[in-house]
This record gives structure tokens, C-alpha cells and sequence, in this order.
């Protein structure tokens, strides 16, 4: 059978952690959750830990230090491959991302190579976010369509499903963006090489608890990668 991987960057998410592994794994039978903690302060990694006694669908990467969201998923794209993993997510830990869509992903998938939770796919589906937010992400990712020609309404999603052949295919010791421009890399690249793309329609629930990881070098970070991906795409050089 198919092996299943969720991949979670985590920083400071001790209230959700043990609930958010409970019901990933709830939602399709032997689907496996790895964490990749940044050595949270709050004991995030010491909750995984004492899951993952009785538990081996719980997998742990623990970092040294705050490094980031990218290089978070790189590390677990590393883990999926070594171990042989078929379908692989990237998933926030603050339940912005339903695990009762994984299934929804599952499915899809066998006809995509990459599958993308769309908050833009059937017009606007964000809950609870600042208006200036929403208009923040939605222009950002008309920015991204009309600079790259990238063919997703939402190419800074988080919540994505690949095929283990499309993270072989991306040489990921040269990923070393953050945030959006993680997202739009990634999904960039994979297009390019000739996977299919595809979007599901998502509900996005702003995080109740704890703090919202976005700043103001990740949205000028994205705003400079897609002029990097289209020179570097014209150039052959991706």
C-alpha cells in the first residue's frame, strides 16, 4: 500500500501539538505525522516524545535553533525520501489546515503529481482573518499568476500533497527560501519540470491559539522570488 507522510514545522506549539497528531492520524488508516521542531522554548518536542512511546506513526526531526519554515520542510522532504514515502504533506500545527481534508488530498492526488489546498479556488474561503490580510495574500498571489505564469490561485498555500518523485526531481540543497516564497518556489519548480499541478478548494480557519509566524521580510522575500524564477526559468537555469 501507499505510505503517507504529514510533515509539520513546529515552534512554539505545545497547545496543539498532542490534539493536532491525534487527529492526523485519525483521518486514514497507517498515515504517519512527522515534527520538525526548532527547539521550542515551550516543550513542543517533549510532548512529541512522549507520544511517540506509543506510537510509531509519531516521528520526530529535532533542530538546533530557530532555522525556519523552508528549510523545516526541506529536512522532512529528506526524511520522506530516505524512508520511501509515496504521498507527502507539508501541514501548519495550528489547525489553519483541517486534517479532515487529507483524505480529499488522498484522492486527488492519484490523478495530480502536486496537490494544492486552494483558499482562492471558489472565490475566498479564510476565516477570521484582518481584511488587510486577506487582501495582503489574495494580490500576492495574482502577483505570482501574472510575474511567473504559475497556473494556482493560491501558490502561497501551506497545505500540499506530492508525489515522492516530484521532491526527488527539485535538488532541495538549493531551496532556501522561507514562507511564500517556500510555497511558490516549490510549486514553481515542480511545474517547470512537467508535473501536474492541481487545486482542491480549502476552508483556511485563522490560528486561535498562539502567534502567527508572518513578517514583513516574508512578503518582500516572495516579492523578489518570483522575478528570480522567471530570470532564472528564461536562463535554464532552475
Amino acid at each position: 500500500m501507499p505510505k503517507a507522510l504529514v510533515i509539520t514545522p513546529t515552534y512554539n506549539e505545545s497547545p496543539n501539538i498532542k490534539n493536532l497528531i491525534t487527529k492526523v492520524l485519525r483521518t486514514v488508516s497507517d498515515i504517519e505525522i512527522l515534527i520538525v521542531d526548532d527547539s521550542s522554548p515551550d516543550g513542543t518536542a517533549g510532548i512529541v516524545k512522549e507520544i511517540q512511546k506509543n506510537n510509531p506513526r509519531v516521528h520526530l526531526i529535532e533542530r538546533s535553533g530557530k532555522m525556519g519554515l523552508g528549510t523545516a520542510y526541506v529536512a522532512g522532504f529528506k526524511y520522506a525520501i530516505a524512508n520511501s514515502f509515496d504521498y507527502v504533506f507539508e501541514m501548519d500545527a495550528d489547525f489553519s489546515h483541517n486534517p479532515k481534508e487529507i483524505p480529499n488530498f488522498l484522492a486527488k492526488i492519484q490523478d495530480c503529481d502536486l496537490v494544492v489546498g486552494s483558499r482562492y479556488s471558489r472565490g475566498v474561503s479564510v476565516v477570521y482573518w484582518p481584511f488587510r490580510r486577506l487582501l495582503l495574500s489574495y494580490f500576492a498571489n495574482l502577483y505570482t499568476r501574472l510575474v511567473t505564469g504559475l497556473p494556482l490561485k493560491d501558490a502561497t498555500g501551506g497545505f500540499k500533497c506530492y508525489r515522492r518523485k516530484v521532491l526527488e526531481s527539485i535538488d532541495l540543497s538549493k531551496i532556501k527560501s522561507n514562507g511564500y516564497a517556500f510555497q511558490i518556489e516549490m510549486s514553481f519548480k515542480a511545474w517547470k519540470k512537467g508535473f501536474r499541478l492541481c487545486e482542491i478548494p480549502i476552508i483556511f480557519v485563522d490560528r486561535d491559539r498562539g502567534e502567527s509566524k508572518m513578517s514583513k521580510n516574508i512578503v518582500y522575500e516572495a516579492a523578489f522570488m518570483v522575478w528570480k524564477l522567471k530570470f532564472r526559468s528564461m536562463v535554464g537555469l532552475l
